[in-house]
């Protein structure tokens, strides 16, 4: 299954970098609302992800082990979780120029800045986890 996966992170990481989204200029003009082009990359990734969620919920598919696919309700919670997170998350984008989801194409088209930040988001990560239980959820 491990070459499967590696197959669709590398097509992943194309289209990425074919589509300009991992691209510093293209990113900085998103936050500075000079173009929509980012903004149609992420209005198409909504949509095909709804699609996609409708197509599983209707033809009942299955995992690979056999097991349905079920996407859990969500439950939304207090607003502050999501202003700090989000703000958070929107700082460090806005500062890297990068979103979480091209780190890896950006270190592979050559921009070995981009571990700096890698290795930042894995450590945001390691904290999250240490200090998730005493956060409110």
């Amino acid at each position: 299954m491990l070459p499967v996966y590696l197959a669709l992170g590398i097509a992943f990481g194309i289209v990425l970098t074919k589509s300009e989204a991992v691209s510093w200029y293209r990113i900085q003009e998103m936050f500075r609302f000079q173009s929509v082009h980012m903004f149609g990359i992420m209005g198409c990734a909504v949509t095909v992800a709804a699609i996609g969620l409708q197509i599983i919920r209707r033809v009942g598919l299955r995992t690979v082990d056999g097991e349905p696919i079920a996407v859990a309700p969500k439950v939304m919670g207090s607003g502050a979780r999501y202003l700090i997170g989000g703000t958070l998350f929107g700082l460090g984008w806005a500062l890297t120029g990068a979103c979480p989801g091209p780190l890896m194409a950006l270190v592979g088209s050559g921009v070995s800045v981009m571990l700096a930040t890698i290795v930042s988001a894995l450590f945001g990560t390691w904290v999250y986890g240490m200090l998730r239980h005493r956060l409110p959820h």
